[in-house]
């Protein structure tokens, strides 16, 4: 005798064959905003009403078109890979996520059968394809998404901070691969990351937390997030002053968050021999550095930070925010309209935001 049980619904009424989609077209600078239609799913998928989106440093890559994107990036192509939403339909095999569920995700998706991802490093994993880099992205009225990327969202989280809790996790990753416990901490790059990288850091434990950019407002903002002292990159004896104020030694851990090769060679000369570098920061081009004199000699621990761990990372995460240990209100600088996204790459490449959010619905 077979039972059955009532299967619950799929897919929620009212979903269009078209959405709207911010796209990078062809090899150039620039996204072009568009319809195109709404994705399908699979069995495993999951469809999700994009909301709120944050803008990223690779995005600007992207839209400025540099040299990585030249040779990351295959247009025609979705961009976008910080999001929050809505889950408006499952597939028929999914089954710990529901039509309403309020989630982000995990950007990063994993081919799950690698050397990497079967020993739980599939943040690194060979056959990764990240959304808006390799495959289509979020910046879109609709994403569609493996549910075993998904992370529903505790009800307590604004959707503006839920909207940017990959960037966070980039920041958590890097402060906890790094042990700051009770050390010295140098942040090269206080873009929404370093910025981020602070209050984490406080969180985790580190004794001093020393601020480096170029950008005197970002510095400010620093400072409101907790960070002892900021110094502008562009001051001739910094290295200096950072070995002094750290008895001499050198900072114990650098959180190389900025990707320029300047910052990456004068941080490194900042370390105390023995420390440890955690490089996120995304270089536009290579860059040429002394390995013996700021490596080797020193006997430094080189960390290379691709992403969140998954999912370590954003149980961290969440857990940061909904203790309070985490603020990002004054990090998350503009709130603006999917529509004004020229306006808000305008004011990223101004140097004027820390963190845009756009608003998609």
């Amino acid at each position: 005798m077979t039972s059955t049980t009532p299967q619950r619904p799929l897919v929620e009424p009212a979903i269009p064959a078209t959405m709207r989609a911010l796209r990078k077209l062809r090899a150039a600078p620039g996204f072009t905003l568009e319809h195109v239609p709404v994705p399908s799913i699979g069995p495993n998928d999951v469809l999700i009403r994009v909301k709120t989106v944050g803008l990223c440093g690779t995005d600007q890559h992207i839209y400025g078109w540099d040299h990585w994107a030249e040779r990351r990036v295959k247009p025609p192509l979705t961009i976008g890979h910080e999001f929050m939403g809505t889950v408006v339909a499952v597939g028929a095999a999914v089954k710990a996520v529901s039509i309403g569920d309020r989630v982000s995700a995990e950007g990063h998706i994993a081919c799950g059968i690698c050397t990497l991802c079967r020993t739980g490093q599939a943040h690194i994993c060979e056959h990764v394809e990240i959304i808006g880099v390799d495959t289509d992205g979020a910046f879109a009225d609709y994403i569609r998404m493996p549910e075993s990327n998904v992370w529903k969202l505790d009800p307590s989280i604004p959707d503006s901070w839920a909207a940017v809790f990959d960037p966070l996790g980039n920041a958590v990753h890097t402060v906890m691969a790094a042990d700051v416990s009770v050390k010295s901490v140098v942040i090269t790059g206080v873009g929404s990351i370093g910025l981020m990288a602070i209050p984490v850091a406080r969180a985790a434990g580190a004794a001093k937390v020393f601020a480096i950019d170029v950008n005197a407002q970002k510095l400010e903002l620093a400072k409101r997030v907790g960070a002892d002292a900021t110094f502008s990159a562009l001051q001739p004896d910094l290295v200096d002053e950072i070995i002094t104020r750290t008895g001499g030694d050198g900072a114990d851990v650098l959180l190389e968050m900025s990707g320029s090769g300047q910052a990456i060679d004068s941080g490194l000369a900042m370390v105390r021999n023995g420390g440890v570098a955690a490089l996120l920061g995304i270089p536009s081009d290579d860059v040429e550095i002394n390995l013996a004199e700021r490596i080797i000699f020193k006997g430094l621990t080189v960390l290379g930070i691709n992403g969140r761990a998954m999912f370590e990372t954003w149980y961290q995460t969440q857990a940061l925010v909904t203790s309070g240990r985490v603020d990002l209100t004054p990090i998350i600088t503009h709130e603006m309209r999917f529509e004004d996204f020229e306006a808000a790459f305008a004011l990223m490449k101004s140097g004027e935001a820390a963190k845009i959010v756009l608003h998609v619905d």
